[in-house]
């Protein structure tokens, strides 16, 4: 489409350029010969190149490149076939767009996979070694209200939509690589167009579903003294006790934080901006290619905290999972692994819904003689 366009551009130059070569022929052919100026032009070697190789479109390319054509779309460099030229420093690219082609492909397809194929090997050897935490108090048949169905819908939406996202996003970025050669381009194409448009439609609900969640769940991940604590002892990971913590332990909160707050609003404005719904940016191509870089490379990021997080919420600690689902925790989970949360609920200073409670000895602390 675009070399058509080119073409097109060119045919348009040159029939713009007849009517003065006709009109001046007459006064070119009654002038004495003599008198006739000598011919500026250097040999036909554009000529002789489409002879000797054929197909070779190089000269015509050079020719529009920095050149501005007119066109009646709307908006900045519509008219620009591609983008001007530029010689950057030490370096072998020479346009603004295979710069962000070379950075895409030579730095963060490569350096971004890697990143996460060592995550995740690294989660892997840690189960393999420590295996699912918790289940060192015994449950009690009493339960304790850890998330209400608001919070829980929040939370499932808001997880559905990122699934789909890194799904889609980590297809578009190695599906290439990894994808093509099994499946073949027919079944990658139709692939290809089917998550990029969910990605785009998702992308949206995507967005609305986080700024809930980090509304709902901000005050309860706020830092406070009892995060020191537990991160000097690494949250008793490698012992056989947790550390006490509130609602949510500084490693959640780390995760809050790091890897759905600062880096999940800077995922929404970039693919908003790609988009093309920021009116204030995104016009320019050097603004979508610039957007494109830090979208990827913070959504890698994003995907390598928050992989992390769906471990510990599914394989890497006991009935984390049933937590979300039903909502409900037995009180011997909230004990072992948020006790200063459970001693205020019991405190009555944290209003949560609790099941009867039986008249027998109070639990143990984890650890404790008996």
């Amino acid at each position: 489409m675009i070399r058509t366009g080119a073409f097109a551009l060119a045919c348009c130059v040159v029939a713009a350029a007849a009517p003065a070569q006709t009109a001046a022929a007459p006064a070119a052919a009654s002038a004495p010969a003599a008198t006739a100026a000598p011919d500026p032009r250097p040999d036909d070697s554009n000529a002789q190149r489409a002879i000797s190789q054929p197909g070779n479109n190089a000269p015509m390319w050079r020719s529009v490149r920095d050149t501005g054509g007119t066109s009646t779309l709307p908006g900045a460099e519509k008219g620009v076939l591609i983008q001007p030229f530029t010689q950057y420093p030490g370096s072998r690219w020479t346009t603004a767009g295979e710069a962000w082609r070379q950075v895409r492909n030579q730095w963060i397809i490569p350096y971004g996979g890697a990143l996460l194929f060592i995550v995740v090997l690294a989660i892997a050897l840690f189960y393999w070694r420590k295996g699912a935490l918790g289940g060192h108090v015994p449950d009690t048949g009493r339960v304790i209200e850890r998330f209400t169905p608001f919070e829980r819908a929040a939370h499932w939406a808001n997880a559905g939509a990122f699934v789909v996202l890194a799904v889609s996003g980590l297809t578009m970025a190695f599906g290439k690589f990894i994808l093509l050669p099994l499946i073949g381009s027919t079944l990658f194409g139709w692939l290809s167009w089917l998550l990029k448009t969910a990605h785009n439609l998702v992308g949206p609900l995507f967005a609305v579903s986080l700024v809930i969640v980090l509304i709902t769940f901000f005050k309860d991940n706020i830092a406070n003294r009892a995060d020191i604590a537990w991160l000097a002892r690494a949250g008793g990971m490698f012992s056989d006790h947790e550390i006490p913590s509130h609602r949510f332990n500084a490693g959640e909160k780390g995760v809050y934080w790091w890897g759905a707050f600062f880096p999940g609003l800077i995922v929404v404005a970039s693919g908003l901006a790609l988009d093309g719904l920021l009116p204030f940016w995104g016009g320019l191509r050097s603004e979508m290619q610039i957007t494109h870089l830090v979208h990827s490379t913070v959504a890698i990021l994003m995907m390598c905290v928050l992989i992390g997080h769906i471990y510990m919420g599914t394989l890497g600690m006991k009935d984390a999972l049933k937590a979300m689902k039903t909502g409900y925790v037995d009180e011997g989970w909230a004990r072992e692994h948020h006790e200063l949360w459970y001693d205020d609920i019991r405190a009555g200073k944290i209003p949560a819904q609790r099941s009867a409670e039986p008249a027998q000895a109070p639990l143990a602390r984890p650890g404790a003689q008996a």
